[in-house]
């Protein structure tokens, strides 16, 4: 390897061998370990000291290395917890730029890089190093051929995009139509029968929790539980190896990567979009206490964040117990080094950024033009796929919804809360004798959010798709749950049911889910309300996002922070009732019908004023009476009906959104729009779709049922009589 050749971190195969580089300033030695396979079928570690190059990198090229020899590091250095050095070179640590690696580490004293019990609990304070050998319960990096570039991305349109996020064994460990031996693996994912499911539903974008691989949290261990949603990375570029097939992982860690590609490759070929959710805010490795795997042995210094007086002490924004620092360049370059990759190599059309507002902290201050934000959207490669952010974190001033930069998205939780508490939170307290809200929330969020996403330099900001709306996600109780509790369930967690946000904003219309199956009245309102907050998702303007299985009314039994139940609590359950059934019917029929009307997809934030040779405004909003709504309505708690009607501008007809938020049934006058007749597409009261819809003049009278929603098209063909 020439000295002063660009420095290529990772391994990497040449003619004669491999290079190998890794970064590391701190330390005084940094030896390259290989295990070889001896003639008797024992593996034999072989060491090779590595050289130090500018910067604090360290390389080393090894004559005869092949792909598939596997590897790690050992780090000489300095030990000085009180300074934030920990170098130990008793354990092996996890090359960052791993591709592959063999398994995940084994919990075990070994494992820390500072003397433990057999609780894992520290013996001494300050913190002694520990001198067990960790190699044979390490994970271990791969060496790999160098995989060719991925170019075909289906590239869906933003305001086109409906985003399905799934756990990839949760949603097809139970799915019939997958053969068995594939389910709730990366072939089951990629599998005809579920890209088939995906498509007929409606959905383009399929937004799988993490498949980095990853470790779970010693505490979780202790318990025998793991981390299921896998939010505690291990590596940043390689696939979890447990969500293979059995055949792949016992082939070879190569076979899993193949594995995962071919994945991606089937999804696109359904048209399908593979949009992969990362944590790149914090690692495995946890708090000031945690195990030594990678980062904290190589140099913790240059990847976390610290408290500014104490760099014994983490700065944690995340509650994960430790924080990446992007103040670092090597932490900028490792994120965007593996964020490319994973688009290039494998395939991936886009990112979900789990605590995104820890990725752009200047210390305890949030830069929305934070230099790697910068850097990822202005990226040739990394700039054309889609970027989400979750936008907050647990730092100081953690809520940023609206703050990103262009061309990125956020999830909205102001449209979360705000549906939630429109169709669940307020007619509970109405049914109790209480208040309820008006209407001005949610009509903001029906209409796309511009109070979030209309500003900036460019006219319009950042445009309405940049709102990814949602009524559940991975987090949280899923839709049917929230229709049916009042209170979280996590007892499964081990946790005194402490763990869950207790606001949830959810109830259970009368009967509270449990041993008894509740009245067929309770379960009527129920589903007419899941049909509601489907409804007001797809029907409103920016990118809906679907939670796998709510749109068959999937239930957790009440647990809402599932993250570590790997059974039946979190699995899909496809064994469906008429009413689920006719459930999806509903998601799949609105969600079709979306794609057909421009009207229902606008790129653009309504200005409620009129179009060039237009007499209809392209967003307005009418009382029940028909009437512009009038100003002090908008404020009235005890008014919640609305009529919007949206212009479908010359290239779409016109959509009526009429909505009733009362705990009674009303009758609506219909606006006179363009003096053409609207079209009842439907109505969250009927329990499946219909194939024949009535037919109503402009300004005839018609009625909703109590807390319902109906949708209308311009139809000037037919008049209702």
């Amino acid at each position: 390897m020439p000295i002063n050749s660009p420095v290529r971190l990772g391994a990497h195969l040449t003619d004669g061998g491999a290079d190998f580089s890794v970064l590391a300033p701190h330390a005084s030695a940094v030896t390259l370990c290989l295990f070889l396979n001896d003639d008797d079928g024992s593996t034999i570690e072989r060491r090779y000291a590595m050289n130090p190059c500018k910067l604090g990198y360290w390389r080393a090229h090894i004559p005869g290395v092949r792909a598939g020899t596997e590897y790690g590091y050992r780090v000489d250095g300095r030990w000085a917890p009180e300074l934030g050095l920990r170098h130990n070179p008793a354990k092996l640590l996890l090359d960052p730029y791993a591709q592959a690696i063999t398994q995940s580490p084994v919990l075990g004293p070994e494992l820390y890089g500072h003397q433990v019990d057999e609780d894992l609990s520290p013996t001494m304070i300050p913190l002694e190093p520990d001198a067990r050998d960790s190699a044979g319960s390490m994970a271990r990096g791969v060496v790999l051929d160098e995989a060719p570039d991925v170019t075909d991305h289906p590239f869906v349109a933003w305001e086109d995009t409906v985003i399905y996020e799934a756990h990839l064994k949760g949603l097809t460990k139970l799915l019939p139509d997958v053969p068995e031996e594939l389910r709730g693996t990366y072939a089951g994912m990629g599998h005809p029968a579920t890209a088939a499911y995906l498509k007929n539903l409606g959905v383009t974008s399929v937004e799988l929790l993490p498949i980095h691989a990853s470790m779970a949290e010693p505490f979780l261990q202790a318990k025998g539980l793991s981390n299921y949603w896998g939010y505690n990375t291990l590596s940043f570029f390689a696939p979890e190896p447990s969500y293979a097939t059995k055949a792949s992982q016992e082939s070879s860690p190569a076979a899993v990567l193949n594995e995962v590609r071919d994945m991606v490759k089937n999804l696109h070929e359904a048209g399908l979009e593979v949009i992969l959710d990362v944590v790149y805010n914090h690692t495995c490795e946890g708090g000031a206490d945690g195990p030594m795997v990678s980062w904290r042995g190589l140099d913790q210094r240059s990847y976390y964040l610290f408290e500014q007086d104490d760099p014994s002490q983490f700065f944690d924004t995340t509650g994960c117990g430790n924080s990446l620092d992007f103040r670092r360049q090597k932490v900028v370059r490792l994120a965007l080094d593996s964020l490319r990759y994973w688009v290039q190599k494998m395939g991936v059309d886009g990112f979900r950024f789990d605590l995104s507002v820890t990725l752009g902290r200047n210390g305890k201050h949030f830069d929305t033009h934070h230099p790697f934000f910068v850097a990822l959207t202005t990226d040739p490669v990394l700039g054309n796929v889609k970027l989400i952010n979750e936008p907050w974190d647990l730092g100081p001033n953690g809520w940023q919804t609206g703050r990103f930069i262009s061309p990125t998205a956020d999830w909205n939780d102001h449209f979360r809360d705000t549906v939630r508490a429109f169709w669940v939170a307020q007619p509970r307290s109405l049914m109790g004798g209480g208040t309820g809200g008006d209407i001005r929330d949610l009509a903001t969020r029906l209409s796309g959010s511009a109070d979030l996403f209309s500003h900036g330099r460019i006219p319009g900001g950042r445009g309405p798709s940049s709102s990814i709306n949602f009524v559940t996600a991975h987090d949280g109780f899923t839709m049917r749950d929230l229709v049916s509790y009042n209170n979280k369930r996590n007892d499964a967690n081990l946790e005194s049911n402490r763990d869950g946000t207790n606001d949830n904003k959810s109830w259970d219309h009368g009967h509270e889910e449990g041993e008894v199956q509740a009245p067929r009245a309770v379960r009527e309102r129920r589903q007419q309300t899941l049909r509601n907050l489907m409804g007001t998702l797809i029907l409103s303007a920016g990118t809906p996002m679907i939670t796998a299985g709510d749109e068959i009314g999937r239930t957790q039994n009440g647990n809402n922070n599932s993250y570590c139940q790997d059974n039946e609590i979190s699995w899909v359950n496809w064994d469906l009732e008429q009413w689920q059934t006719d459930l999806h019917d509903t998601v799949a029929y609105l969600l079709k019908i979306r794609s057909k009307h421009k009207v229902l997809r606008p790129d653009h934030f309504y200005t409620e004023g009129l179009a060039a040779a237009e007499n209809v405004g392209d967003l307005e909003w009418f009382d029940a009476e028909g009437a512009n709504m009038p100003e002090h309505k908008w404020f009235d708690s005890k008014r919640r009906i609305v009529q919007m009607l949206r212009s479908g501008r010359g290239v779409d007809g016109d959509a009526l959104i009429v909505v009733n938020g009362s705990l009674d049934r009303t009758e609506v006058c219909l606006p006179n729009g363009r003096e053409t007749s609207f079209e009842l597409l439907w109505d969250s009261s009927w329990p499946s779709p219909r194939s024949t819809h009535p037919v109503y003049a402009p300004n005839a009278m018609t009625s909703l049922e109590p807390l319902s929603i109906q949708l209308y098209l311009s139809q000037p063909e037919h008049v209702w009589p």
